[in-house]
């Protein structure tokens, strides 16, 4: 889960750090190399691979903390999963303007996804 997360931050933040840190991050989560390979690669000590990629871990965290947008997104995507779900069961209504209504907050809803 803890790669996951972090690949969520360095989606959003990713930008904010330094080129090298987003090497060695990118290497690590992303094509999976070994803090070894990852130095072969670059030209660097496997000591200076692992200091790069936790400042940068905390760099992304420390920008989580500060602006809350990947938690925000999750609670969002959730959100929009619960109305979904309900405009199902409006959907099996046999009332035409309730149906009608639930197709308008799905349309509405899915408009938020895109």
């Amino acid at each position: 889960m803890e790669s996951v997360q972090n690949l969520l931050l360095f989606d959003y933040y990713g930008e904010l750090l330094t080129e090298r840190q987003r090497m060695c991050f990118d290497l690590k989560y992303n094509q999976d190399l070994s803090l070894a390979e990852i130095a072969q690669e670059l030209g660097v000590s496997r000591q200076g691979v692992y200091d790069n990629i936790t400042r940068a871990e905390a760099h992304l965290m420390n920008m989580e903390e500060k602006t809350g947008c990947v938690r925000r997104m999750i609670q969002s995507r959730r959100a929009v999963e619960t109305v979904l779900g309900l405009t199902d069961a409006l959907n099996a209504h046999p009332d035409p303007q309730v149906r009608a209504l639930a197709a308008k907050i799905e349309a509405a809803v899915k408009s938020i996804e895109e």
